[in-house]
């Protein structure tokens, strides 16, 4: 997972949802994708173990002004927000468990 703009931020209208208490994970998928599968349960399940942090999926195709604004370009692609929004972290591709919440702990840890 690579470090991301820190001055850029995300809120309830662009992710359709509200953001977590500590940390949003929020996952770029597509219907035909098969590694969002994986990372739809992955990302799920570290927010069910992590109080104050939620799982927001979106759907690519269908949000393609904020694909394009987020420079998105695969699926899946997973951001970690902290709890004002600000994009601490972004990857490509089905991420491990273990990476996640090495991210998850420096979104939370963030100013």
């Amino acid at each position: 997972m690579r470090p991301q703009d820190p001055e850029r931020r995300l809120g309830a209208a662009e992710l359709g949802a509200g953001l977590g208490r500590r940390a949003t994970l929020v996952q770029f998928s597509t219907a035909f994708c098969q590694p969002c599968r994986a990372t739809r349960r992955t990302l799920s399940d570290v927010a069910g173990m992590v109080d104050g942090v939620v799982h927001v999926e979106i759907d690519a195709e269908e949000r393609l002004e904020l694909v394009r604004d987020l420079d998105i370009r695969k699926t899946p692609t997973v951001l970690v927000l902290d709890a004002a929004g600000r994009v601490v972290t972004r990857a490509s591709g089905a991420p491990r468990k273990a990476d996640v919440i090495a991210a998850l702990g420096r979104a939370c840890d963030a100013p």
